[in-house]
C-alpha cells in the first residue's frame, strides 16, 4: 500500500480541485492511502483510505520560499513534507509554491548522500507520443558540469524504472550540434557525458524538443525553466489561434466538426495534466510538484506518478547508482 501525503492548500484551484483529485485517486487506485493536509473546512469527503489532517497555516504562492518554510511550520505543505521525512508517508504531492516545496524538500527530507544538487524534472509532450524528460527546470539557476552529469544519471534511472525505457538516450541542450559550440559549462559537461556509461546522444537543439528525438534533455535550471515556459506559452497561443480560425466562418466551423477528434488529440498531446507532476530528483523521499493550475485530473495523475515511484523504489536505485559512481 502506497501512503501519499497531499497538500490540499497548494495551487490556483485549491482546495476544491485538490480534494476532488484525492477522492478520484483513491477510487482509481485500490493500493493507495492518502494523508490530506489542509486547513479547517478544506476537506469534506468521507473515504476510508483518506485521512484528513487539519493544519492552521497555508503557504501562499507569493510567499518567500525559505522564510515561509521556516516560519509556517504548521502549513499544509511543510506538514505533508514532514510526513515523508518521518516515514508516515511514502511520497508527497503538492501544487503549491515551487520554491517552498523545494526548500522544504532540502531542509526536511534532505538530499541523497552524494547528490550535489537536486533537480526539478518534467515530462514534455512530444509528437512521438512518449514524452521527453527535461531537467533541471528551475531548482538551480546556475550549475556545474558534475551537477548536469548527476541529473542525467538520475533521469536515466527514472526513465528506466518509471517509464519503462531501456537504456534511454540523453541529449545535452546547446546552441548547436557541433562539439566545438557552446559555453564552458556545456563543453565540460559534454566530455563528462561522453565518457560516462550513459547512452549519450550528443548536443540537443531545442527546436527538436516537441519531436522527441531523445528520451532525456539535460540543461542548467535557468535554461530549463525558460525552455519550459516558452513551450507552455507557445502551446497555449497556438491552440487559441487555431480555435479563432475554426470559428471564423461557416466553412471553417464545418471543417472543425469534421476534424473535432483530431483537434482533441492535438490538445491532449499538449496537455500538461496527463503527466501529473514534476519529481524533485535527488532527495531522500518522493517529492512531486504538480502544476500550479492543476485540476482534479492532474492531481489524480500526480498521485499515480507518486504511486509508481514508491512501488518501483526509484530513490533506492538512484542511491545505489550514485554510490557506485562516487566509489
Amino acid at each position: 500500500m502506497a501512503r501519499i501525503a497531499v497538500d490540499l492548500m497548494g495551487g490556483d484551484k485549491a482546495p476544491k480541485a485538490i480534494e476532488k483529485g484525492v477522492l478520484q485517486a483513491v477510487e482509481t487506485f485500490e493500493d493507495v492511502e492518502i494523508l490530506a493536509f489542509g486547513t479547517k473546512g478544506s476537506y469534506s469527503g468521507n473515504h476510508p483510505r483518506v485521512t484528513f489532517i487539519e493544519v492552521t497555516e497555508k503557504i501562499e504562492s507569493d510567499d518567500d520560499p525559505v522564510r515561509s518554510v521556516r516560519k509556517k511550520k504548521d502549513s499544509s505543505l511543510v506538514r505533508a513534507v514532514k510526513a515523508v521525512a518521518d516515514g508516515e508517508a511514502d511520497a508527497i504531492v503538492s501544487a503549491g509554491n515551487t520554491g517552498a516545496l523545494m526548500s522544504a524538500g532540502l531542509f526536511v527530507v534532505k538530499r541523497i548522500k552524494g547528490i550535489e544538487r537536486p533537480a526539478i524534472t518534467s515530462i514534455i509532450p512530444t509528437t512521438a507520443g512518449q514524452g521527453m524528460m527535461l531537467l533541471d527546470m528551475g531548482a538551480n539557476s546556475e550549475n556545474k558540469p558534475n551537477h548536469l552529469l548527476q541529473f542525467a544519471q538520475m533521469a536515466t534511472v527514472y526513465m528506466e524504472n518509471i517509464e519503462g525505457r531501456k537504456n534511454p538516450s540523453v541529449g545535452l541542450i546547446n546552441n548547436g550540434s557541433e562539439e566545438i559550440k557552446g559555453t564552458e559549462l556545456t563543453k565540460e559537461t559534454y566530455q563528462l557525458l561522453k565518457n560516462s556509461n550513459l547512452n549519450f546522444a550528443g548536443y540537443f537543439e531545442t527546436r527538436e524538443i516537441l519531436s522527441g528525438t531523445v528520451d532525456i534533455a539535460v540543461t542548467d535550471g535557468f535554461t530549463g525553466n525558460v525552455v519550459l515556459k516558452t513551450i507552455e506559452g507557445t502551446s497555449m497561443a497556438l491552440m487559441s489561434e487555431l480555435k479563432k480560425i475554426m470559428l471564423r466562418n461557416p466553412i471553417n466551423k464545418g471543417a472543425a466538426l469534421v476534424l473535432k477528434k483530431d483537434l482533441a488529440g492535438l490538445k491532449d498531446m499538449l496537455d500538461y495534466r496527463q503527466f501529473g507532476g514534476a519529481p524533485l530528483m535527488g532527495l531522500q523521499g518522493n517529492v512531486i510538484k504538480a502544476h500550479g493550475s492543476s485540476d482534479e485530473t492532474a492531481i489524480v495523475n500526480a498521485v499515480k506518478q507518486a504511486r509508481i515511484m514508491v512501488n518501483s523504489q526509484t530513490i533506492e536505485k538512484i542511491k545505489e547508482l550514485i554510490g557506485e559512481t562516487n566509489e
